[in-house]
């Protein structure tokens, strides 16, 4: 009886052992076509190595940048590499370009900063013959072969609009901008002289103060602060990036001075939208990121395949407010 019981207990065992491995093969077919499903698998060697540089990778903005061109290179087949900066960087910047052209990529996509040195790196890539695109900023004087991008006076100038509509044209403004804006540099800030062109018109309006953000939210935060602390009698605001109209919003909310201080901004994250729908922020202009990301592909392909592209490709300059809110949003889902 004892031999039968062991015989018995070493089918079943085995059996166990059976159930199990045809479970783990199954599980495991399962898991490799789950992973096959969500991996884009070129049927053919892509055509170019494109690079991307962008300004920084936690802006929303660049990364709808990334996506708009890592779709377009699925879409015509090519390989996009993108580096940036965590933070605003410039010399981090130059850092990736310089890489881009060193390693003779097939061409390159760029945020460009000021300095000579930007206009140098695009200048010694067309020698090596790979052509380069800019995105957002431009360096007309270099050889670049097209700039991807809204035109910042225009953007100004809508920026200007709003600030005029919330305050009937009486205010006392301060202005948070970027680390990469220098006061004597025209060609980098024509988004500020569009919207100095445009207040001056109201003898009532007036720049108090310019400041400079250097450490995203928490750093438009501190400036914010200090306005309200101030005694310079600033009653409105205009940031120029998303990730400033954030964290000026953020602190208008926390010291409850909605309504006391108008705020005009720059973006349409979910954060930024909400705060216009409550009345945090009366407005914001932006560009169209993912259009720049996916024409920046798509102007690279048509210089190497056709020789020929426009030198200046406008993604167009969007207004929000809460006015135009629900359109903005119907618009946007239409797109996706």
């Amino acid at each position: 009886m004892n031999i039968l019981k062991k015989i018995l207990y070493l089918i079943n065992k085995k059996h166990i052992i059976l159930i199990l491995m045809i479970l783990i093969s199954i599980i495991s077919t399962m898991l490799l076509w789950l992973q096959q499903e969500d991996t884009v698998i070129p049927s053919v060697k892509p055509t170019y190595h494109f690079y991307l540089v962008g300004q920084n990778s936690v802006d929303p903005f660049w990364k709808e940048v990334r996506q708009g061109a890592e779709d377009a290179a699925k879409d015509y087949n090519v390989v996009v590499e993108f580096n940036a900066p965590r933070f605003n960087n410039p010399q981090e910047e130059r850092m990736y370009l310089d890489i881009a052209v060193t390693a003779k990529v097939d061409g390159i996509i760029t945020h460009v900063s000021n300095g000579q040195s930007f206009r140098e790196l695009i200048d010694r890539a067309y020698d090596l013959g790979i052509p380069v695109v800019t995105i957002e900023n431009d360096a007309k004087n270099s050889n670049r072969s097209a700039f991807v991008g809204t035109n910042s006076f225009v953007l100004g100038k809508e920026a200007a609009k709003l600030m005029i509509d919330a305050t009937n044209g009486k205010a006392n403004i301060a202005i948070i901008v970027s680390n990469d804006y220098e006061m004597d540099s025209a060609s980098q800030n024509l988004k500020i002289n569009g919207f100095l062109s445009t207040i001056k018109e109201y003898s009532e309006m007036k720049v108090v103060q310019t400041y400079i953000s250097k450490m995203g939210i928490l750093s438009a935060e501190e400036i914010t602060q200090s306005i309200i602390n101030s005694q310079l009698d600033i009653n409105a605001i205009l940031t120029t990036n998303t990730v400033d109209t954030f964290g000026a919003a953020q602190l208008i909310v926390d010291q409850n001075k909605v309504g006391a201080i108008t705020l005009i901004g720059y973006g349409d994250t979910v954060n930024i939208l909400r705060y216009i729908k409550n009345n945090i922020i009366y407005g914001t202009v932006m560009s169209d990121p993912y259009k720049m990301g996916y024409e920046g592909v798509k102007a690279l392909l048509d210089i190497k395949e056709r020789n020929n592209v426009s030198t200046f490709i406008d993604t167009g300059v969007k207004v929000i407010r809460k006015s135009n809110m629900e359109e903005y949003e119907m618009k946007a889902d239409m797109v996706e």
